[in-house]
């Protein structure tokens, strides 16, 4: 970088370009710092110098910022811009990106709305509980109709594994539900072997969860018979296989061993 005593004809100070582009002489120093945009020169008293090429390309910067881009995206696309069709790539990409953000608030903005309606119906304070169905509610999964009605021992035994094991069981419920809906479809009877083999995995699943306490099962019952219809529909099947399954081993399997 070049030196001079006093400021040449075509220089200017980092006042003058703050001033003549409109924004602070502090965000001109911090592009200086971050190495977005370094000036010409400098006099020998240390003033930073600019030149009309630095200006041109603050403008650039200005504008991309305006965008919604960071300074990292412009510190990398920056000096990649210069022609109508690489601006208007930039363009289309920015806007490509703008609509996905788009589909992301909204859909956060309905995750918000439904928890707030969640929130009220249940009418206590459990963060774990909030988080649990917001979680799921993003995610368009329709079990957090489910996890609003758990009671604080479910809650209890939630915890007692950790996030993978939780994770995993409730991932196998889903399967299972997904699994008999299938089977129904198929015209299969809760009586028949695919039925029976599913009612046992859920059995076993539910067991797995209470560690054989009948009260938590008792719990998860009356959790489930809150549920909407469309998740009560789908479960009457699993019901019927599972009372069928129940019968013929003569004893219930949620409570002790036998």
């Amino acid at each position: 970088m070049e030196k001079y005593k006093a400021i040449p004809d075509g220089y200017m100070t980092v006042g003058e370009v703050a001033k003549k582009v409109g924004i602070t002489v502090r965000t001109l120093q911090y592009y200086d710092n971050e190495g977005i945009l370094k000036p010409s020169a400098e006099s020998e008293g240390g003033r930073r110098l600019y030149t009309y090429k630095e200006v041109v390309r603050l403008h650039q910067i200005v504008f991309m910022k305006q965008l919604g881009l960071t300074l990292e995206e412009i510190r990398e696309r920056m000096h990649h811009v210069n022609t109508p069709t690489e601006i208007s790539a930039m363009l289309m990409a920015q806007a490509g990106a703008l609509r996905e953000r788009i589909v992301s608030i909204t859909h956060t903005l309905d995750s918000i709305e439904k928890l707030n309606i969640e929130i009220l119906q249940t009418n206590t304070i459990n963060w774990k509980k909030y988080s649990d169905i917001l979680t799921l509610v993003r995610a368009d999964d329709s079990n957090y109709g489910l996890i609003k009605h758990f009671s604080p021992d479910i809650y209890n035994q939630i915890q007692s594994f950790d996030k993978k094991q939780a994770d995993g069981m409730m991932v196998a419920q889903n399967e299972l539900v997904e699994r008999a809906v299938s089977l129904q479809a198929q015209g299969l009877a809760p009586e028949s072997e695919p039925a029976q083999r599913l009612a046992a995995e859920f059995c076993n699943l539910v067991r797995t969860f209470t560690k054989g306490d009948p009260q938590l099962v008792a719990q998860l019952n009356q959790a489930a018979k809150q549920q909407s219809d469309e998740q009560k529909a789908k479960m009457i099947y699993i019901e019927q296989a599972v009372d069928i399954y129940i019968t013929a081993l003569g004893y219930n399997p949620f409570e002790e061993e036998r």
